[in-house]
């Protein structure tokens, strides 16, 4: 919203502030400036003293100007909308504008045509005043030739206000706030008060309401006006905020628009065919609006009709066949309160909106109703003359007002930590239009945000100024608790992860039905996933039962804009439903890997490729010393080479990895090998252990072993691994596998067998080892491993 500080300053004094104090003033307001806009230097107001056709051009004229130098300056000029006399911005040599695309140029004296122009003359959107008027910018017929423009048009602050601060759409809401925190008294208001003109209850043939939309509808009836163009000091405000005057009838709308807030509507009364009916739009009505387009309605759309037609979409625009114009002489002056989100909704859903719907939409004042009306009919008298009737047409009533709030002084100086003296509480909430009654105050009609005593303490606060409340040590050291060691935990892993050259994600929690096949074991687990009632759309219909099809399409994504190599991970909340209708989350990990093992180079053009090898190495590092992996055959399992990931000795299961399938991948563009794994992070977290184990570097040489085992292809080297693992022998350090070889065609090695080779090293931490003992304890693992596995050695 554009707020004009010369508009500001007939509400409020603000002579003695520099423009960087009323930008820190607007913020401490909680107004966000967004930024602000003032007019360059060398740009005065001149007088056109003469014009006459140019010699060797038809569509130039060659003026003198008197622009307050005492000597008339020449100026070439394209413009027809002028004549001798009239007053336009000239911008002499030296003046930076900006043209149309954002960049700026500046004006020189030069020739056109032959003839010298020592300036020129503007129109509106040349000087950044407003976008959409043709020719020149006519002036007000007061201003002094040679006053810089900077003085006609002050500064224009462009603001962002919050939604629940409808009561700052306006001059007098901002000037209002101002005045509270500058602690200066706000003037030329009192005609903003409450209404003093007598009303009357509607007849039914003059206002129907049909709709608990619009709780009350006004209108007062001027007749004998004279629409024409609006006075100067009118256009001058319209304009200098960027809004195009239109004719007086409308200006004055728009002026009481951004002076209250509050919005209205002028029809052409000759237009209406009887009375005013306020009710739904009908099904497949179409309406003509003031844009020129043609809209079609809905039944929830409220409309402003008269016997026949809609006139009007209530709260967004009036129509075109309704409009005021240089015919009109009668007119019906609208002031009325819609509810907030129909007009919303109607806004929305047409794309349709205006300054009107735009404080519709958050809410204005119900009981400024009348006074909005009052001070558009004073102005319309003023400026386009006719007779008002003596009283305001009233249909339906105000809802009620808020409810008066009980502050207690001493908590309020208790959350906002100072010593605020009770006069001072009360003055600063009286500054704000609120009224004290013993510890309860009453709210005005306009701020609809103050509800609870702690919007009231949030008022004093904001006035007082949190600069001015001391700094006092309030929190001291605690324990950690759960939800600190899980966040270090959780933070430790992605730490790790991150060093690992994996890249973190963060995918919405909610899936389409599609990608519910590329979780990798929801129907193993005997877990359903769970569907909105009312998704939102067709791809986000089922919350998450596991991280893994997010990374998938991440992965894809990636794909696309060229970024094989990927490795991703991902934490967070997963969602299933139980066999028993029940609903469970958990905390997962989820990891994939695609692409190259190293990125390509002069130093290693291998190509090799990331297999599930080099997840088992992540998972390694992020998880306690024991992991296992043991395959998993199941058909409803995404992958079909699926691996069950455990811990210890009991092997906790954690989670599951595995191997895309080469066809699933191939869907989503990935070329390469996709391996994936999923983990509970609970679980993990009750599996590792933060007590690190240091060992002694070993003081006497060990002594290595090979063994080659001939075993059936359906037993696993991790069921070798865990025997190994258990295996009590004390010399017995490390076991390694270095070879598998397997021969299908069974030449060189049976088939259905595979051969397992390891490496054995024994060490003792006292002495060094004599080859003797070394021989013992091999022997005795050769003899325990084809017993107990029943494996032959080659």
């Amino acid at each position: 919203m554009n707020v004009s500080l010369k508009w500001l300053s007939d509400h409020v004094d603000f002579s003695e502030y520099s423009m960087e104090q009323l930008d820190d003033l607007l913020t401490f307001t909680g107004i966000e400036v967004e930024g602000i806009q003032s007019l360059p230097d060398h740009l005065v107001v001149a007088q056109i003293s003469s014009s006459d056709p140019h010699p060797d051009a038809d569509k130039l004229s060659i003026c003198q100007v008197d622009d307050g130098s005492g000597k008339p300056r020449q100026i070439v000029c394209g413009a027809k909308n002028y004549k001798v006399g009239d007053k336009v911005p000239l911008a002499l040599p030296g003046c930076v504008l900006e043209s149309g695309d954002g960049k700026t140029f500046e004006i020189k004296e030069g020739k056109l045509r032959g003839v010298p122009s020592l300036g020129m003359m503007c129109g509106a959107p040349e000087i950044g005043l407003t976008d959409d008027q043709d020719g020149l910018m006519i002036l007000s017929p007061d201003l002094k030739p040679g006053t810089p423009l900077s003085e006609v048009f002050p500064a224009v602050f462009e603001l962002e206000i919050t939604p629940n601060r409808p009561d700052c759409l306006s001059h007098l809401g901002v000037a209002r706030e101002l005045a509270a925190l500058a602690e200066k008294t706000l003037t030329g208001a009192a005609h903003h008060g409450a209404s003093t003109t007598p009303v009357r209850v509607a007849k039914d043939d003059e206002i129907e309401i049909s709709s608990e939309n619009c709780p009350l509808y006004t209108a007062r009836k001027i007749s004998g006006v004279k629409v024409g163009p609006s006075p100067a000091w009118l256009k001058e405000k319209l304009e200098s905020i960027g809004l195009r005057p239109i004719n007086n009838i409308v200006d004055i709308t728009n002026f009481v628009l951004m002076e209250m807030g509050h919005p209205l509507h002028a029809f052409d009364e000759a237009k209406l065919d009887g009375g005013i009916k306020v009710r739904s739009a009908a099904e497949g009505e179409t309406f003509l609006a003031l844009d020129g387009e043609e809209y079609a309605l809905a039944e929830n759309d409220l409309v402003i009709a008269d016997q026949k037609k809609a006139v009007a979409i209530a709260g967004v625009m009036g129509g075109e066949d309704s409009g005021v114009t240089e015919t009109t002489t009668d007119i019906l002056l609208e002031s009325a309160y819609f509810v907030s989100p129909a007009v919303r909704k109607t806004a929305r859903r047409l794309n349709l909106h205006s300054d009107s719907s735009y404080r519709f939409e958050r809410g204005t004042d119900p009981y400024q109703v009348n006074g909005a009306s009052d001070l558009a009919t004073k102005l319309i008298l003023e400026i386009a003359g006719g007779k008002a009737e003596d009283e305001i047409i009233v249909c339906g009533e105000a809802p009620a007002a808020p409810a008066s709030v009980d502050l207690d002084n001493d908590y309020c100086r208790s959350v906002i930590g100072a010593e605020i003296p009770d006069e001072k509480i009360a003055a600063i909430l009286s500054s704000l239009g609120l009224k004290q009654s013993g510890t309860t105050w009453e709210i005005p009609t306009y701020r609809l945000d103050l509800i609870r005593p702690i919007d009231l303490v949030e008022e004093v606060a904001r006035v007082y100024g949190l600069d001015n409340v001391p700094s006092n040590l309030k929190a001291w050291f605690s324990p950690a608790s759960k939800a600190d060691q899980s966040y270090d935990f959780i933070r430790g892993i992605q730490n790790t992860l991150s060093k690992l050259g994996f890249f973190e994600t963060r995918n919405l929690k909610l899936i389409s039905e599609a990608q519910l096949a590329d979780d990798l074991a929801t129907n193993h687990r005997g877990m359903s996933p769970i569907r909105l009632k009312n998704p939102l759309n067709d791809e986000q219909d089922y919350l998450r039962p596991g991280i893994v099809p997010g990374l998938l399409a991440s992965a894809s994504r990636n794909q696309r804009f060229g970024n094989a190599d990927v490795r991703f991970f991902e934490s967070g909340r997963v969602f299933t439903a139980t066999p028993k209708g029940g609903e469970v989350e958990h905390e997962h990990l989820a990891l994939l890997m695609t692409g190259s093992r190293v990125a390509r180079s002069w130093a290693d053009n291998s190509g090799a490729k990331l297999d599930i090898h080099d997840l088992r190495a992540a998972l390694d590092a992020i998880c306690p010393a024991g992991l296992n992996f043991r395959p998993v055959e199941d058909d409803r399992m995404l992958c079909a080479c699926s691996i069950e990931i455990g811990v210890g000795k009991k092997a906790a299961k954690l989670g599951l990895a595995g191997i895309v399938p080469p066809a699933r991948a191939r869907e989503l563009g990935l070329d390469s090998a996709v391996v994936v794994a999923e983990i509970n992070l609970k679980k993990l977290a009750a599996a590792k252990s933060d007590d690190l184990r240091y060992e002694e570097l070993p003081k006497f040489p060990g002594s290595s072993r090979d063994m080659a085992m001939v075993v059936p292809s359906s037993l696993q080297s991790g069921t070798i691994a865990d025997y190994l693992a258990t295996y009590e022998e004390p010399l017995l350090q490390n076991v390694e596998l270095f070879d598998l070889f397997e021969d299908p065609s069974g030449e060189k090695l049976e088939a259905g067998k595979k051969s397992l080779a390891y490496s054995v090293t024994y060490r003792s931490p006292a002495r060094t080892l004599e080859a003797a003992e070394v021989e013992t304890a091999h022997g005795k693992l050769l003899d325990s491993l084809k017993r107990d596995l029943n494996v032959a050695f080659r």
